[in-house]
């Protein structure tokens, strides 16, 4: 099989080395670039961020990351978001009653989880969705790493989609399978062996 040439998206955002690493170590060839010509044409791009959704739609913009985003997914390429990077492509997050404009991949809003304990930080482990590529060969005791104060609580997306949910207290995506577009809001580059199935599984799929 040909090796997979996968983007991380460099907009100032993401633990971008670590899943630079991460992706390598399941067979993918992998640059870190801000580059759209480079970001268009590889097989995978990655969508990594940590922080505010605010910030992070900031330096996304800077990059005009949001196109670089619509484009490969109008053309059916495939596109992983983690983290922040599951969040901006949402309509809209919802910080401190600060409203902010994502992407708009997905209708909803990403807003703080109802927990009186946060952020949600550690493993946890996911409910898979029935016909999941990402999860597959997984059983339901992998565990995955999260930090993170806020998710999308809700879908409104396309009803093909496959939900994977997790729990803190209330139910959350843990990640989406929607085309060409997929998302984590895990690590799965600080997931261990169960992360690095999942990325393998991304690869794969390229």
């Amino acid at each position: 099989m040909t090796e997979k040439f996968v983007v991380v998206l460099d907009y100032g955002s993401g633990n971008l080395r670590s899943a630079q690493r991460a992706l390598e170590r399941v067979g993918a060839t992998v640059e870190v670039t801000a580059d759209p010509r480079a970001a268009a044409s590889a097989d995978g791009l990655v969508v990594p961020g940590v922080g505010a959704f605010e910030a992070c739609m900031t330096g996304l913009r800077k990059i005009a990351g949001e196109r670089i985003i619509a484009e490969r997914v109008a053309a059916g390429r495939p596109v992983l978001g983690v983290c922040v990077g599951m969040q901006i492509l949402f309509a809209r997050g919802v910080e401190f009653g600060v409203e902010t404009a994502g992407c708009a991949q997905w209708p909803g809003a990403v807003t703080r989880l109802d927990a009186p304990v946060i952020p949600h930080m550690g493993w946890n482990v996911v409910q898979s969705g029935s016909g999941s590529q990402l999860f597959k060969g997984l059983d339901s005791s992998a565990r995955f790493y999260f930090v993170h104060s806020y998710a999308a609580q809700h879908w409104d997306g396309a009803p093909e989609a496959v939900l994977t949910w997790a729990t803190h207290q209330v139910p959350f995506l843990a990640a989406v399978e929607d085309g060409p577009l997929s998302a984590t809001q895990f690590h799965p580059e600080k997931s261990g062996d169960a992360g690095a199935a999942v990325l393998s599984n991304w690869v794969e799929g390229l």
